[in-house]
C-alpha cells in the first residue's frame, strides 16, 4: 500500500478532477458543520493572547479565522464588492462579511456539493456562492473591488491563467489579497507572473513561522475531529490534508522550509472609483466557466 503522504501528493498533482472529488467527500463526511474552515491558520509568535476577540461560536476556528484577518484585513473592504476564489466550506466568506462589512461577498468554488452546502449553511444579506473554475471565471470584467485567495492556488493547473482572470475581474485600483505556500522556485515564478499580469506589489510577507505555530496549537482539535468524523481508512489522508504534526506536509514541507508560506497585497492599476459607483450587483456572463445555480445542487 502506498504511504498516505505519497497518495496525497499524487492526488494534488492530478489537479482539478481529484481535488473536486476530495472536497465533495469532505462535504458528505461533515454533516454537522464542524469543518467550515480548511486553511492551516495563523498564530502570533510574540504572545499567546488572542489576537482578535471572537464570539463563542467562532472560537473553535480561531487560528483559521486569524489567517483571514491577516489577509482580508490588509485593506478596507467596507461597502466594497469582494470575491473569494476557492471558498471551500464558506466559513471564511461568512467571516469576512460579518467582520469587514463589504457591500457584497461572493464565494466561488469548484465543488458543486460544497457550494450547495455553503448556500444552506451561510445565509445573510449580500453573501452568495457560485460554482466555477478559478482558471476560467465567468464574471464580467471589472466586477469586484477586491479578490481573496487563501491557500488554494497550489492546486491550480495554471497560475498564469488564474492571475490573468483575477486581474480581469478587478476594478481599477482594486486589490488582490493572496496567501499560499510554494517552493522557493515556484514563489519566484508567482512574483514574476503577478508583475506580468499587471499587478503592483504593495507588500509581501513570509508568514511560514506563524502558520507552523498555528498548526502546532490546533493539532489536538483537528486530531479529535478527524478521529470522530473520518472513516479509519481515510484518516491518514485527512491528516496530510490538515497539515498535522508528524505528516510530510508539516515536517517535510512547512517546518523544514521546503515550502514558503507567503502573504501578498497586490493592486490593479488605475484610480479606485468604488465610492462613486451606483449600487448594482456584479453580473455574470453566460457560460465562460460558470455552472448554472440549478446544476450546482447535486
Amino acid at each position: 500500500m502506498l504511504p498516505n503522504s505519497l497518495v496525497y501528493r499524487l492526488a494534488m498533482r492530478a489537479r482539478r478532477p481529484v481535488i473536486r472529488r476530495w472536497y465533495d467527500l469532505m462535504s458528505r463526511i461533515d454533516r454537522h458543520d464542524t469543518m467550515i474552515f480548511m486553511n492551516y491558520g495563523w498564530a502570533d509568535l510574540e504572545t499567546s493572547n488572542p489576537s482578535i476577540p471572537l464570539e463563542a461560536g467562532d472560537e473553535r476556528d480561531r487560528y483559521c479565522i486569524q489567517l483571514y484577518e491577516q489577509v482580508a484585513g490588509a485593506v478596507d473592504l467596507r461597502d466594497r464588492d469582494v470575491l473569494e476564489i476557492g471558498c471551500g466550506r464558506g466559513g471564511g466568506a461568512s467571516w469576512v462579511m460579518r467582520r469587514f462589512g463589504p457591500r457584497t461577498m461572493t464565494g466561488l468554488d469548484l465543488s458543486p456539493v460544497g457550494v450547495e452546502y455553503c448556500r444552506r449553511r451561510h445565509c445573510m444579506p449580500g453573501l452568495s456562492f457560485v460554482t466555477g473554475d478559478a482558471e476560467a471565471m465567468g464574471f464580467e470584467p471589472e466586477s469586484f473591488d477586491a479578490v481573496l485567495n487563501i491557500e488554494s492556488s497550489h492546486c491550480y493547473g495554471s497560475m498564469e491563467r488564474f492571475l490573468a482572470g483575477v486581474f480581469r475581474v478587478l476594478r481599477p485600483g482594486g486589490h488582490f489579497l493572496y496567501t499560499d505556500y510554494h517552493s522557493p522556485e515556484k514563489l519566484e515564478q508567482v512574483r514574476l507572473l503577478t508583475g506580468a499580469s499587471g499587478f503592483e506589489t504593495i507588500s509581501e510577507e513570509d508568514i511560514s513561522s506563524n502558520v507552523v505555530r498555528a498548526l502546532e496549537l490546533d493539532d489536538e482539535r483537528k486530531s479529535v475531529l478527524i478521529d470522530r468524523l473520518v472513516p479509519g481508512i481515510l484518516r491518514g489522508l485527512f491528516r496530510e490534508f490538515a497539515g498535522m504534526q508528524g505528516t510530510s506536509t508539516f515536517n517535510g514541507a512547512l517546518r523544514s522550509g521546503e515550502k514558503i508560506y507567503s502573504r501578498f497585497v497586490l493592486r490593479a492599476p488605475g484610480e479606485d472609483r468604488s465610492a462613486s459607483r451606483p449600487a448594482d450587483d456584479a453580473r455574470l456572463t453566460s457560460g465562460a466557466g460558470m455552472i448554472p445555480q440549478e446544476q450546482a445542487a447535486i
